[in-house]
């Protein structure tokens, strides 16, 4: 009678008090009864089951984590990144070099005289225009010109040299003349009707002060 009462309470344990997983090892197999042996059998693969169910539900919970961590990262698109572009470099050497080019790399060649009726700009074979950018490397001083006029014939080197670069003053020896250019600077002057090399006026120091 006692030993029907122990495996009355062994079954009702072993359904209402399931063990846990890691005692499922340890839960002896009786040596007798087949109704304990199938009860510890059930138990032990819905125990199982359990295990199962359980390391599902946490594999579930990392991937969650892992997508929330994904969506909380600071947004890529507000911070654009600014690749540097090969061919930058050699864009800003161009630059420069126009740049330098925009601002005094360019002279007269050859350097060219003209009457008023001659283009003004930079020189060359091809564009023959009067420079209108020279200076004197015996005065230093940049040459004035006046288009239409001539040079008075009673001009000395004292007038110029107490007058330039002041055209109120530089008038009074100034004639008017269709077509003629008065080029002058505080040591040299000179009347121009046709265009002229600067190379065949000899006695004149002059030269392109770049453009």
């Amino acid at each position: 009678m006692a030993k029907d009462l122990d495996e009355l309470l062994d079954e009702v344990e072993s359904k209402f008090c399931r063990p846990g997983p890691l005692r499922l090892g340890m839960v002896e197999r009786p040596s007798g009864g087949g109704s304990r042996s199938l009860s510890s059998d059930r138990n032990r693969a819905e125990a199982k089951e359990s295990l199962r169910s359980t390391e599902t539900f946490r594999k579930e919970d990392d991937l969650d984590r892992l997508i929330n961590e994904i969506f909380e990262e600071p947004n890529f698109d507000k911070k654009p990144i600014k690749l540097k572009s090969k061919s930058s470099g050699n864009t800003s050497v161009r630059a420069s070099i126009q740049g330098l080019g925009k601002s005094g790399l360019s002279s007269c060649s050859p350097v060219y005289l003209g009457g008023s009726a001659a283009p003004c700009g930079i020189g060359t074979s091809t564009s023959q225009r009067t420079c209108d950018h020279l200076r004197c490397i015996v005065c230093d001083f940049w040459i004035v010109s006046y288009d239409d006029y001539m040079w008075d014939k009673s001009c000395d080197y004292l007038f110029f040299r107490n007058n330039m670069p002041e055209f109120h003053k530089l008038k009074t020896k100034l004639v008017k003349k269709k077509g003629t250019r008065a080029y002058a600077c505080q040591c040299s002057w000179r009347t121009v009707e046709e265009l002229t090399d600067l190379q065949t006026e000899h006695q004149l120091r002059w030269v392109c002060g770049k453009h």
